[in-house]
């Protein structure tokens, strides 16, 4: 008779948390936040019991094909500008640098800003819970899309939280599967979003009554600060 296929390996939480923070130091995070990159890890490192009880809770490996994340480190716009972060993202297996698109303003970007129901818990960094691309909105009117998203009880994602989830998971931005960060908004019929654009990642901004084949709504369960 066959063998019988060997169970999967259970997910080491505190391997990924510990994987994203180097991530974060590779990239230069440190030097942004004014920390050496010892005194960085650090003050991340209390985010770690954290992220290993968020998967003790039942949430699942990362699944990127699916665009399905359980948790994401994410630093604030106050410890890492979005002007400065944006270009440290590219795509996956790729090696040109993400930007952010001329359609922002000077000073426009500064004006998107979390709205209530997307509050850091924070001031500088956090964990977002159960992370979705959602990709089934793709040729969703964003409105009608975010209404959905609130009727679950989810979270529509912030700027700062697109960018770290492209930063820590290149493999979620494909083609066809980019997202929409309704969670930052500036007052306007303006929804941000990343896309890929001169094969590389972008944020940009659509009206939220315009649905693009090619654009959905990413979300989150839950955010999550240190204990």
């Amino acid at each position: 008779m066959p063998n019988a296929a060997a169970p999967a390996a259970a997910f080491d939480a505190a391997a990924e948390f510990d994987r994203q923070v180097r991530t974060l130091v590779d990239l230069g995070y440190a030097g942004l936040s004014g920390r050496t990159p010892e005194d960085f890890r650090a003050a991340l490192a209390p985010l770690r019991d954290q992220a290993v009880a968020a998967v003790a809770e039942g949430r699942a490996a990362p699944d990127t094909a699916a665009g399905r994340i359980p948790f994401v480190l994410v630093l604030t716009r106050a410890v890492a500008p979005v002007e400065e972060t944006m270009p440290r993202t590219t795509l996956h297996g790729g090696r040109l640098p993400g930007f952010v698109d001329r359609s922002f303003e000077p000073g426009s970007l500064e004006r998107f800003v979390a709205v209530k129901e997307a509050a850091e818990p924070a001031p500088d960094a956090y964990l977002l819970l159960d992370t979705e691309r959602g990709e089934e909105f793709c040729g969703a009117v964003p409105r009608e899309a975010m209404e959905v998203i609130a009727g679950r009880d989810r979270t529509l994602l912030t700027i700062e939280e697109g960018i770290a989830l492209v930063t820590h998971f290149p493999q979620v931005l494909v083609k066809n599967k980019c997202f929409s960060l309704g969670g930052s908004r500036c007052g306007d019929r303006r929804v941000p979003a990343i896309w890929i654009s001169k094969k590389a990642p972008k944020l940009g901004w659509c009206w939220e009554g315009n649905p693009h084949t090619w654009l959905g709504m990413a979300s989150a369960g839950a955010r999550r600060a240190a204990a």
